[in-house]
């Protein structure tokens, strides 16, 4: 399966009923803290809009609630792996994703044979408090050798402005989440993206 180069990521169903009917191909779903019922409702609408439109889904974390609805795609970050039952995923023929900082996680997640690795924070992000201070667009260089073809994502502070440089540097995918979500006009702004990933 080759992945969109433009990898929004939003935190409820209601973004992506909201954005991908606007030719969105590859999307995250990525929700904190809520029970596993919000979960399970908000992927079950996700799936049906991303169904609708030709969008792959990926589902962050909540990899049963991922099984239970019948989904393609888990993306893990490096602290959900030490819960995750990665023989599960596999047998239910999900693809895998995997957060990366450093080489010592990269090693971890390519012994799993991830389908995408991601490498963040490309740039400072607001979205979250991390331990990781940004990576930089080389680090990006670094990754695409060490990972052979595996499909290399970048995340972190990334914009349309930004992407060109990250594609230029080895990413074959770049993330965004703030650049929409906080965007005065986010419908405007996704179509910006998806003319200059396209």
């Amino acid at each position: 399966m080759k992945l969109d180069r433009f990898y929004p990521i939003f935190d409820s169903a209601d973004w992506i009923e909201r954005l991908v009917p606007l030719g969105i191909k590859l999307v995250q779903l990525r929700m904190k803290d809520v029970p596993s019922d919000v979960v399970a409702a908000h992927i079950a609408r996700s799936k049906r809009v991303c169904a609708q439109y030709g969008c792959t889904l990926i589902i962050n974390d909540y990899w049963r609630a991922a099984i239970d609805g019948g989904c393609d795609y888990i993306h893990l970050g490096q602290e959900d792996l030490e819960d995750a039952d990665i023989a599960a995923i596999r047998a239910a023929g999900l693809r895998l994703g995997i957060s990366t900082h450093d080489k010592a996680e990269l090693t971890r997640a390519l012994a799993l044979a991830p389908d995408y690795i991601a490498l963040g924070p490309i740039y400072p992000t607001i979205l979250k408090k991390m331990k990781w201070h940004e990576q930089g667009i080389a680090k990006l260089t670094i990754w695409r050798e060490l990972i052979g073809k595996t499909p290399l994502v970048a995340i972190g502070g990334m914009s349309v402005e930004r992407a060109g440089g990250a594609f230029e540097a080895g990413a074959d995918v770049v993330a965004a989440v703030t650049d929409i979500t906080l965007h005065a006009n986010p419908e405007d702004r996704v179509r910006t993206w998806l003319a200059a990933t396209r």
